[in-house]
């Protein structure tokens, strides 16, 4: 690993959330027959496995991107770190680096529309499920610029697990 992943990881395993709704995030999953998982980044995806394994929910979805952007995670991603074993896997059905429902596939909008419990990483996911205002959302991410920290009122560099219905 580079020096500089190293330091991200270990900031990340001593940093404690600015903005923290985890309690109310652990609250609706232990009640929740669907989760949807957004997927973000392809290096993150093993720290996914292992969050959705502590989850240990049965009916858990984990959503992928439709097709290579940037550095987001793809099906490719997902194979290659046995995703599939732990939770069903679709793709967003869409290419952009945030989630779009009115621009993902069919399959993908129905699985938004039944989840009872959506918990979406990354800032980019965070862009385009905001304006919908869902309180089922629960979003993961570390806040990387200051039009966010702003609109989150938090500092750039902040972890956050937010969910807007929660303040």
């Amino acid at each position: 690993m580079t020096n500089s992943i190293c330091k991200t990881i270990d900031m990340v395993l001593i940093s404690e959330f600015t903005t923290d709704h985890s309690t109310e995030l652990k609250r609706k999953l232990e009640k929740a027959k669907t989760v949807l998982y957004l997927g973000d980044n392809a290096g993150e995806i093993v720290f996914d496995k292992l969050f959705i394994g502590t989850i240990n929910h049965p009916d858990l979805t984990y959503v992928v991107r439709g097709a290579p952007i940037i550095n987001d995670v793809t099906m490719e991603d997902a194979d290659y770190v046995g995703m599939k074993d732990i939770a069903k896997v679709i793709t967003s059905g869409y290419d952009a680096p945030s989630t779009i429902v009115n621009k993902s596939s069919e399959q993908f909008r129905e699985y938004f529309d039944k989840a009872d419990i959506i918990i979406s990483k990354g800032q980019g996911n965070l862009e385009g499920l905001l304006p919908l205002n869902d309180k089922r959302i629960f979003f993961l991410l570390m806040v990387k610029c200051d039009v966010i920290a702003e609109l989150l009122n938090v500092k750039k560099d902040s972890f956050v697990v937010f969910n807007p219905t929660c303040l």
